[in-house]
């Protein structure tokens, strides 16, 4: 293999290059009727979510990022081969569960004919039952439909996050089994992106595709350095799946991962993910939001190193702060808790993502602007905060780190 063209050994790294998707339509394609199943609380104003989201791309542009879009990867892979549009469509609908009949003929008529820019802008925004047209009728296709629900294909309106279907890990990548059925395509395009991008394809090491039975998502996948990693047992990431990919890293040279921690959080909407309650900031510094511990202040947390023969060493530890001086050999950490640790203010700006920092470089970050409690803590603590407008953008449950995924980051 050629050397790769993704390099991220941390969460600090002076960022150079990031994976961003602008909100669409799709989030617009919510109603009240569908919210739950798509996984929102709410639906957002799509100009302001897409002039926020402008806002966020150009504050990481203007510190010397490479902003690079993940619609226009996947629309130039469709426009470079017929065969692999072709390819897509059909393997998009049958993990949709379209392989035959009507629906399957109508949509893949309809989605054929769309150029490349607009069927990726179709398979994000979703495809209304009144937008295709059905040559024969089917009981198989017709019958049980939900009347809630117009789309034949669903919209990802999730799919702004794109730190959760792929996770960066030193010259490597993880593909990713999303947790549910609403964001499991979205994968899908990392995929085809990955194998048939000029700027990817066979330059970039696969540490673990997304053809597993167990979930994982990029928001509990953390670099802390060039080979510790942290990872989060949550709502969304199982411990099966850290087992899986402990096994796969440590057996490949190319890896250079020795040593995984492992935090389990409680499994819940609010702290959906590890980087909804825990991001690093610094060398020494990190934020957190006290609610993922228990009232001892403890955490099941388990290091988690090479055995024999392709075993596992697993360590019970309960104290978070003790547990990364010990690992990652720092003799003083700064531990910035959400909203100062109020009991109103720290769970209402940790559930507007208070805790989701997107560190740019050592000690460097962006946040959003309405948690500015938090915000001035950092400040506080010496660290420097770009704010960010949020006031859509937050109504999908997740801010800058959730919104990015760095494809290159400075060694340290």
């Amino acid at each position: 293999m050629q050397k790769s063209v993704i390099n991220v050994n941390s969460e600090i790294g002076r960022l150079k290059s990031i994976l961003l998707k602008r909100p669409g339509a799709e989030i617009e394609n919510i109603t009240p009727a569908t919210m739950s199943h798509l996984l929102f609380d709410d639906i957002p104003y799509l100009k302001i979510a897409q002039s926020e989201h402008d806002a966020f791309a150009n504050s990481l542009r203007a510190h010397g990022t490479e902003v690079v879009y993940l619609e226009e990867l996947m629309a130039a892979v469709c426009a470079q081969s017929t065969s692999v549009k072709t390819q897509f469509i059909k393997q998009f609908l049958a993990e949709a569960n379209y392989t035959i009949g009507t629906t399957y003929e109508a949509l893949s008529e309809y989605l054929n004919q769309l150029s490349p820019q607009t069927l990726i802008k179709q398979i994000y925004a979703g495809v209304r039952r009144d937008a295709i047209t059905f040559k024969n009728d089917s009981l198989h296709d017709l019958a049980g439909q939900d009347a809630a629900n117009p789309y034949v294909l669903n919209p990802l309106p999730n799919a702004y996050f794109t730190r959760d279907p792929q996770a960066v890990i030193g010259n490597g990548i993880t593909i990713n089994r999303l947790t549910y059925s609403a964001r499991q395509p979205e994968s899908l395009i990392t995929e085809y992106v990955m194998k048939y991008h000029p700027r990817f394809a066979g330059l970039v090491n696969i540490w673990r595709n997304r053809n597993n039975n167990s979930r994982i998502e990029g928001g509990d996948e953390f670099i802390l350095n060039e080979h510790v990693l942290a990872m989060g047992i949550s709502q969304r990431t199982s411990s099966r799946s850290i087992e899986g990919l402990a096994r796969e890293l440590f057996a490949n040279p190319a890896a250079k991962f020795d040593t995984i921690i492992a935090v389990e959080i409680p499994h819940n909407h609010a702290m959906m993910h590890l980087d909804t309650v825990f991001t690093m900031i610094n060398y020494d510094q990190f934020s957190v939001f006290p609610g993922m511990m228990d009232a001892e202040g403890q955490l099941n947390i388990f290091v988690i190193t090479p055995g024999p023969n392709n075993t596992l060493k697993l360590v019970h530890h309960t104290n978070l702060a003790a547990t990364l001086k010990a690992v990652l050999k720092l003799s003083e950490l700064d531990l910035i808790e959400t909203g100062g640790g109020d009991t109103i203010v720290g769970p209402r700006e940790q559930w507007n993502d208070g805790s989701n920092t997107l560190a740019i470089a050592p000690g460097e970050v962006i946040t959003y602007d309405r948690n500015y409690v938090t915000n001035e803590l950092l400040r506080q603590h010496g660290i420097i905060v770009h704010e960010v407008p949020s006031s859509e953008l937050s109504r999908g449950r997740g801010g800058p780190r959730c919104m990015s995924q760095p494809l290159w980051r400075e060694n340290l």
